[in-house]
């Protein structure tokens, strides 16, 4: 297992359509592990190729419920449903938070480590990690769809003096 480094933006990679992955081979399986690794590294909840350099349309999602890791590739979002509002963060977008309206429920068809099909049904924060991982493999970021964007090194740096009073 290797810890990748996380591009931030503005890299050109997190710009860009990954592209489809047509080898599943133990390149691919290298690369999954990694990405794994890395996100839990960052104490993410999510991670796309692209934010490690690499434009394949390959994510890793694990939200801490009782799904765990999820490991997909050529993820495609064919249902989706409801609407949520809340706040994202990105781990190649440091110390930026913003509230992005999401849907609620989404159904992500894409294939395991060894290309064989399969389905996740995603509700609530599970699905919103599938689109914010999603939209990384389209070149799009958070902060172009949020409705506001926050620092939260000063919200954090507020807290720190109100609870130093």
């Amino acid at each position: 297992m290797g810890i990748r480094i996380i591009v931030k933006d503005p890299d050109p990679v997190l710009r860009e359509v990954a592209k489809e992955v047509t080898k599943f081979n133990s390149n691919l399986h290298k690369l999954l592990t990694d990405m794994a690794a890395t996100m839990y590294d960052a104490e993410g909840v999510g991670l796309a190729a692209p934010q490690i350099g690499i434009s394949k349309r390959v994510i890793v999602v694990d939200v801490g419920d009782e799904t765990g890791l999820i490991e997909m590739v050529n993820p495609v979002i064919t249902y989706t449903e409801g609407e949520q509002y809340g706040p994202e963060g990105c781990l190649s977008i440091p110390n930026l938070n913003g509230d992005v309206s999401r849907f609620n429920r989404v159904k992500v068809a894409g294939q395991d480590r060894n290309g064989n099909p399969f389905e996740v049904d995603a509700v609530g924060y599970l699905a919103r990690a599938f689109q914010h991982e999603v939209d990384h493999l389209n070149g799009i970021l958070f902060t172009d769809i949020a409705e506001n964007v926050f620092d939260i090194t000063k919200q954090q740096q507020q807290r720190r003096r109100k609870d130093g009073e």
